[in-house]
């Protein structure tokens, strides 16, 4: 769905939806426009975070639905689709926050670094925002990066989740690996990097304290104590 897709890594604001124009009833939230260069309506619902939208013909008082289909070209489905995603991308500015990562934990432990290392995720490859990068912006080097993979990669769940790779000492690594939620690491140096899931199946003080360790592994010698 095209709201899924601008919405997807967005935390609505209330009181924002509210100052843009939207109506409360019922624990659900609506707003109403006419599209200025078609003249069709736009209909958008909020409630549990999610954003749904049809376009209505004011007249036969029809559902629009051509402009969903990609295959669908001509002037008129083109200018509804522009004008849609064109108040699609007005809501998002007005009345959301974006988050990085999709999972809570993703994002609680996202903004924690931020908070203790001033660093954001880096998202490095091209068209690819699912795997983002910490990395200390004294030398450019990683300690952390948080990727969104099937877990049957890991073991034997077919299911999408969001993990975490982090340098540890491979002492460390071989204990843990023997705890729920750790896994030998996926895509990286098994030696000396760990995955762990950010399902919350491991407390955030855990993580933390994990990700402490393998920050020291990037501070330039001669700045260590």
């Amino acid at each position: 769905m095209l709201e899924e897709e601008y919405f997807q890594k967005c935390i609505f604001q209330k009181e924002k939806l509210l100052s843009y124009g939207f109506q409360e009833e019922n624990n659900q939230m609506s707003y109403q426009t006419i599209l200025q260069k078609t003249h069709l309506k736009a209909i958008l619902s909020y409630q549990n975070n999610q954003m749904k939208g049809i376009i209505i013909d004011p007249d036969t008082e029809e559902e629009y639905t051509a402009f969903r289909r990609k295959n669908q070209i001509g002037e008129f489905v083109n200018t509804v689709r522009e004008e849609y995603q064109a108040l699609l991308e007005d809501i998002k500015k007005n009345c959301t926050e974006e988050r990085p990562f999709l999972f809570p934990q993703s994002n609680r432990i996202s903004k924690w670094i931020k908070d203790t290392y001033q660093a954001s995720p880096e998202f490095l490859w091209k068209e690819d925002d699912k795997d983002g990068v910490f990395r200390n912006h004294q030398n450019q080097k990683w300690y952390g990066i948080i990727m969104r993979i099937n877990q049957i990669k890991l073991e034997k769940k077919d299911r999408i989740v969001e993990v975490m790779n982090v340098k540890l000492p491979p002492e460390e690594i071989e204990e843990l690996v023997k705890e729920k939620g750790f896994y030998r690491a996926y895509h990286m140096n098994k030696k000396y990097w760990i995955t762990f899931l950010l399902d919350d199946t491991i407390p955030d003080q855990k993580l933390k304290e994990l990700i402490q360790k393998s920050y020291q592994y990037t501070i330039p010698k001669t700045i260590k104590k």
